[in-house]
Parts: C-alpha cells; sequence; structure tokens
C-alpha cells in the first residue's frame, strides 16, 4: 500500500482491508458505512445488532461488508478470524458500552472489554504483513474527580463503576501488549482513541438520553431526565470517526506515534449540560415533552462533569472538531425525523449525506484529512 500523504486524504483507504470489531454498533456501523464509501474492503465482527431499530439494519450495511457473527471473547475463534483476514488496519470498537447495564453485570462488561480487548491483542500477534490497529476506548477510562479542566491522555486512569473501571483495564492490557509484543519496528502499529458522549442518528441503545428523547418524542411520550444538569462534551459520531482516521493514516505513515493514546472531543467551551441538549433538539422536534427526574432518581452513580483535553490531536494529527454543538444538535434531530417521517425508505443514502456534509465542513476549514 502507497505510503499515506496528508494530501491524498481519506482516500488512503481506497482497497484497504479493513477489519471493524462492532461494526453492527452505533459508531461501529458509521464507520463501516464511511469506509465502504471510500472504497475499503471491510470485514466486521459481532456478537449481533445491539438494538431494534438499528442504524446498521436501517442502512443496509449487512450487503455492504464482510458481516462475521462471534463473541470476541471467544479467543480462539477470533484469532482464527483475524488470520484469515489479514487486515491492513483494525478499528476496534466492540465493546459493553453502558454504564447503567455495567452494574447490572458487571462480569460480562469486564470480560467484554477487558478480557475481548486482549482477545484481539493476542490475535493480531500472529500478524505477519503491516497492520495498523486503532483500539477505541472511552472518555470514562479516565479517574474522573470532576475538576473543571479537560482530562489529557497522562491523567490517571479507572473509574468507580464497572464499565469505566473495564475501559481502564483494557487501556492497561494495550499498553502491556505494545511494550511487551509490540515492538516500533515491528509489523503491527498500535494507536488508542478515547472518545465520548457522542450523538448522531441511529443510535437506540437504552439508557441515553438522545435515544431516550427521540423514542417517546415519537409516539408522543413524555422523556424523564434523570440528571438534566450533569455535564458532557457532546459531539457529532462522525467527530471521533474522523479522529480515528486520522490516527490510523498517521500511524501507517511512521511509528512515531505507536502505543500512544489520543483524546477526540469538541473544544472545551461546547461542554453542555443534558438539560442544555434536550432544549436544543426540541427546537428540531414537534410534540416536545420532558420531565425533571432527578429529585427522585436513586439509581447508581454517574459522573456530574466530564471535560477532555484534546491538544495532543491538534499537535500531533491536525484534527479539531469539526461542527459545533448547533450544528450538532440539528443534524442528529434532522436524521431522526427522517427514519421516523419515512420508515420506508433507506436510511443510507441520509447518512451518506451527512458524511459528504462533514467532510465538506472540514475541507472549508483547511483540514489536510478532508482533501
Amino acid at each position: 500500500m502507497a505510503k499515506y500523504l496528508k494530501m491524498n486524504g481519506l482516500s488512503f483507504f481506497k482497497d484497504a482491508r479493513v477489519l471493524v470489531t462492532g461494526h453492527t454498533g452505533f459508531k461501529g456501523s458509521w464507520l463501516s458505512l464511511w469506509l465502504t464509501r471510500l472504497g475499503a474492503q471491510v470485514s466486521g465482527v459481532s456478537f449481533g445488532v445491539p438494538s431494534e431499530p438499528s442504524h446498521f439494519m436501517a442502512a443496509g450495511l449487512a450487503g455492504k461488508v464482510h458481516d462475521y457473527r462471534l463473541d470476541i471473547r471467544d479467543g480462539a475463534a477470533l484469532k482464527t478470524l483475524v488470520e484469515k483476514i489479514q487486515p491492513e488496519f483494525v478499528f476496534h470498537l466492540a465493546a459493553q458500552a453502558l454504564v447503567r447495564r455495567s452494574y447490572a453485570d458487571p462480569v460480562d462488561t469486564w470480560q467484554t472489554n477487558a478480557l475481548g480487548t486482549i482477545n484481539l491483542l493476542e490475535a493480531m500477534r500472529g500478524l505477519e504483513n503491516p497492520c495498523v490497529a486503532v483500539l477505541i476506548t472511552s472518555d470514562k477510562c479516565y479517574d474522573n474527580v470532576e475538576w473543571v479542566w479537560g482530562y489529557r491522555e497522562t491523567d490517571a486512569l479507572g473509574g468507580p463503576d464497572p464499565y469505566s473501571a473495564s475501559k481502564g483495564a483494557a487501556e492497561l492490557a494495550i499498553r502491556s501488549y505494545v511494550r511487551s509484543f509490540f515492538s516500533a519496528d515491528g509489523v503491527v502499529r498500535i494507536g488508542v482513541g478515547r472518545a465520548g458522549n457522542v450523538i448522531g442518528g441511529g443510535d437506540w441503545a437504552e439508557d441515553r438520553i438522545v435515544p431516550d428523547c427521540m423514542r417517546a418524542w415519537s409516539r408522543g411520550e413524555t422523556v424523564p431526565l434523570r440528571n438534566p444538569l450533569a455535564t458532557r462534551p457532546w459531539q457529532h459520531v462522525l467527530e471521533p470517526l474522523s479522529g480515528y482516521l486520522n490516527l490510523a493514516m498517521a500511524l501507517q505513515e511512521g511509528a512515531s506515534l505507536h502505543g500512544q493514546a489520543f483524546n477526540f472531543g469538541p473544544p472545551a467551551q461546547q461542554d453542555h449540560s443534558v438539560g442544555e441538549l434536550v432544549l436544543a433538539m426540541s427546537n428540531h422536534w414537534d410534540q416536545v415533552r420532558y420531565e425533571d427526574v432527578s429529585a427522585q432518581y436513586g439509581g447508581p452513580y454517574e459522573s456530574g462533569l466530564l471535560k477532555l483535553n484534546c491538544d495532543k490531536a491538534l499537535h500531533h494529527l491536525h484534527w479539531r472538531a469539526v461542527w459545533d454543538f448547533d450544528v450538532t444538535v440539528r443534524e442528529t434531530a434532522l436524521w431522526y425525523r427522517r427514519y421516523y417521517e419515512q420508515p420506508a425508505q433507506s436510511i443510507a443514502d441520509f447518512s451518506s449525506a451527512q458524511i459528504e456534509a462533514y467532510v465538506d465542513a472540514a475541507r472549508a476549514q483547511g483540514l489536510a484529512w478532508a482533501r
């Protein structure tokens, strides 16, 4: 494969063999769609489709990728598949990604997020061809003490809930494998992406504010707000995906970033509360109803304040967020309106149009990867 040049932009992935774990999930399905549009040969690995409906099904991705179903906790099966595909790029997004579910099933969360990552690392140890792997963890991998400045990649890892702790453990496993088995002059180069609080069309996971609103509002129901004052770095799903693609290209170009982690998120001033997000979405939806139930909420701990510092991605990858909060909310709400108002039509064209609009906006801002 030709060496990556920034002037070539994302056409770099044309004809590349790409493995996406978690390809049926929210972020994984958007990444798979984007890569197929770039001409990549995409193979996806997932245990199943995590929700009904799903972006994966709505966009018809089963007919666009090589669709493999297996559990990443099955190390032997995963190793056999990786050896069969011989990927040039790996994007690892398969995870149990819900904080509240991690309290209900901590064992599954730990096995999927920590052991699943280890199984993939083990599978890649057998590769003989050059391969770049971007392993996605979460912004919640940090030990969140809810300070007012953004977490940097060098800050302490680990969190109180099983989800956060399992993601911190996955990071420790990645660090160990990089130092023990994947040298900088080897055939496999690895980078870590940390992002969270991603919104956008096609997310129907449980206990997430945007899916909760869209499900309720599409039926004319009231959505309960458990923690309307909680503040998050909301970003459109395409933002971190562009970061993962940038990191993959940089790793293929050279080994200087091998083994390093990168935050991908919006500017610090773009932190908004759950209540502000719901109010902004209501501007693009009819018959909106919501209710603050925080006084009655007795559920498990959820962090109140979380920020990321993304200076490292800006410096090394020349990456920054493209869409501001208003555009992010608008594009998210419009996607769901399109889906619910015209359910008989495939959503693939609409999702593809949003990808094009995002790339056009990045190009207008002079970002090299969008050329």
